[in-house]
């Protein structure tokens, strides 16, 4: 390779590094905790059990639970309901408000027992450790701009990787592959242990950065679905009036939607007027039953007044590689194994962002030593040109 295109590639590896490394720094410290969320949400909070009232008890009708919990917080509406069979059996998890298009601070949320239609835990709509992790980790805390920022940062780490890989195919020719020079100076040998890192964790990086940028597009991807299918499937609503009133029965729809989606299970409803649904639906959202398929989304309109199926569509391409890229980023598919390993990885690469941070300080030291020798030399040569014309 031609010293003058290993110069610009070095150039393009040095400036998107240095723009993207503390943002990375902060997603790889933040990453760390939310790896284990579920583990460490457990721990921190007290375990609640939807104990059935006798063994072997069917749940009750959601119509009934929905009852029991607008009668615990009277005057407020439903504006989503999720299940987790898998990790709260029995449980049904409730989000209401003092209207359908309240904003997210003003939710209260319920558990809810499914056989007793007993309250299990009213949790504060508050930021907890994790929450804050979390938001920190997609948003910055800073709403979508911030989202899409962390996407463009994404970005830069790709065009970081791909330079460090040009890089290095270089510098391996001369060295074998994983040499540490111990006997060299200290900026060497964490410019080796940089390289080696940095190709050790290269699949997992690129794994975890394209999806990451890939979640960063969910806000948007989610509102051109809204403007777009969603709106295609309920079109011949368009000219109705909002329904309002008394609903068809929420139990009634589940089984509907159960019925057109056999082989798949519900994850959550949108109630009529949410952001996710309509003004005249109740949106079942289905998911298949396997550890990939449990990422797809399928949702089921049902008419909120004659609980009719109205419509039933895959979602968008683009909606789907999100829901699929999710799980990859932080190590949800191989259960504890897999997650200690994106921990040893988060690590190896936090090794990688500070050393090369500590290798452009000690290049800016190295050079800002050389040119003060380079100055003493020259004013030493200037003063004994002036002694020897003034001898």
């Amino acid at each position: 390779m031609r010293a003058q295109t290993i110069n610009r590639w070095f150039h393009i590896h040095k400036w998107t590094s240095l723009v993207c490394t503390l943002f990375l720094l902060m997603l790889c410290i933040t990453g760390l905790p939310l790896v284990f969320y579920e583990e460490i949400d457990h721990f921190l909070h007290d375990e609640i059990e939807a104990t059935p009232p006798t063994e072997g008890a069917p749940h009750l009708s959601a119509d009934v639970v929905l009852r029991a919990a607008m009668e615990e917080l009277p005057g407020k509406v439903a504006k989503y309901a999720f299940w987790d069979e898998d990790h709260h059996p029995g449980q049904l998890f409730l989000t209401l408000a003092d209207s359908a298009e309240a904003p997210i601070e003003a939710d209260h949320y319920l558990t809810m027992n499914q056989y007793t239609a007993h309250v299990l835990e009213a949790p504060p709509n508050e930021m907890d450790f994790m929450l804050v992790m979390y938001y920190l980790h997609v948003e910055m805390l800073a709403g979508i701009p911030g989202k899409l920022f962390l996407g463009f940062m994404g970005v830069l780490f790709m065009l970081s990787m791909i330079s460090g890989v040009v890089l290095y195919g270089p510098i391996m020719k001369r060295f074998d592959f994983g040499m540490i020079r111990t006997e060299k100076s200290r900026r060497l040998r964490w410019l080796d242990l940089h390289n080696l890192l940095g190709i050790v964790t290269l699949a997992w990086a690129s794994v975890v950065g394209i999806s990451g940028v890939i979640n960063t597009l969910a806000d948007p991807a989610l509102e051109a679905w809204r403007d777009g299918q969603l709106a295609e499937m309920v079109a011949t609503y368009k000219d109705q009036p909002k329904a309002s009133g008394e609903f068809a029965s929420l139990q009634a729809a589940l089984d509907t939607a159960r019925a057109a989606a056999p082989e798949m299970e519900v994850s959550f409803v949108a109630f009529p007027g949410t952001l996710y649904s309509s003004n005249h639906h109740y949106a079942v959202y289905m998911v298949g039953n396997t550890p990939l398929t449990s990422r797809i989304i399928k949702p089921a309109l049902i008419d909120a007044k004659t609980g009719q199926l109205t419509d039933m569509r895959d979602m968008p391409w683009y909606l789907k590689a999100i829901f699929i890229s999710q799980p990859f980023h932080f190590g949800d598919y191989g259960g504890i194994p897999m997650k200690i390993l994106w921990v040893v990885l988060d690590l190896f690469t936090i090794i990688v962002l500070i050393s090369g941070l500590y290798l452009w300080f000690a290049r800016r030291k190295a050079r800002a030593a050389q040119l003060k020798r380079v100055l003493r030399q020259a004013e030493s040569l200037t003063l004994s040109s002036l002694q020897e014309d003034a001898n």
